[in-house]
């Protein structure tokens, strides 16, 4: 059976399907014809049921889950992780509202999480996750919101944070902040999810059994990032929430949901459950 499959170039994404993409891990039978995109044409693709199995952010998720399952395995969730606002120099956030801002998509938990701390700021435009850095230098933007490699390097480009907004989630919520999670079709069974999930899980602990080394899978496909800002993007993004989300986890996700239904943004064909 050929599943298809979507993720990112990000190193956390390619360290975990890695082994199950690339014949080191038994994948049951199951043949994966995968695809790497960033994270809002994943979330795009989502909104349009393109994948069997894909990457996306919760934001996504919140639309779409009346399309898709999460899988327990596999999340980018945790503390300290957050998206960070940042700028040339500080800006009092008392003036949200007149920033022209940087977002990585409308559809990113970064930018859901973006709207629930600073409601005013509504001057938002869609730019390439990679991209941000270099267009609130050159001036395009007064601030811009970064995701993945970008919190490791933007001190690097005499870049400021305004406002981390996963210690802001984590502050107001007392819970630890979804960033994206790996998703199947909800017309799967539960056992067809459940060895995809298995699998992952089976990927995941080869690569942390071979760590630190790092394949040539992971490195050609990084964006211009050096093998310790790898490392550090791995070690941030792929933790115990990663490899199973467990109680804590499934908290995390609950919360994020409940807010989202109290603010109107949850799709009104949720299921009442977000897991196969």
């Amino acid at each position: 059976m050929v599943l298809t499959l979507g993720f990112s170039p990000c190193p956390n994404d390619t360290f975990i399907f890695d082994a199950m993409i690339n014949g080191k891990v038994d994948t049951k039978g199951l043949q994966f014809d995968y695809v790497m995109e960033d994270v809002e044409t994943l979330n795009n693709w989502a909104a349009e049921g393109k994948l069997d199995i894909t990457k996306l952010s919760y934001n996504a998720f919140l639309h779409t889950v009346d399309k898709y399952a999460l899988l327990h395995s596999g999340s980018a969730l945790g503390k300290g992780v957050g998206p960070l606002l940042i700028a040339k120099q500080p800006i009092d956030l008392s003036t949200s509202k007149d920033l022209r801002i940087a977002i990585p998509g409308v559809n990113t938990t970064a930018n859901l999480l973006l709207s629930l701390a600073l409601p005013d700021a509504k001057n938002k435009t869609e730019v390439l996750f990679s991209d941000i850095e270099a267009a609130v230098l050159n001036g395009e933007f007064d601030a811009g919101l970064i995701i993945h490699e970008s919190r490791f390097t933007y001190q690097q480009k005499g870049l400021v944070k305004l406002i981390d907004l996963g210690d802001w989630w984590e502050q107001e919520m007392n819970a630890a902040i979804p960033l994206g999670g790996i998703v199947v079709r909800r017309s799967f069974n539960k056992e067809l999810a459940a060895t995809i999930d298995g699998i992952i899980k089976d990927s995941l602990a080869y690569a942390w059994k071979h760590y630190p080394a790092l394949t040539p899978f992971i490195t050609q496909n990084a964006q211009e990032m050096e093998e310790s800002v790898m490392r550090q993007h791995i070690e941030l993004y792929v933790n115990d929430y990663t490899t199973d989300l467990g109680l804590e986890g499934r908290h995390a996700i609950n919360t994020l949901f409940t807010k989202a239904k109290e603010a109107g943004l949850l799709n009104e064909n949720a299921p009442e459950s977000v897991f196969y």
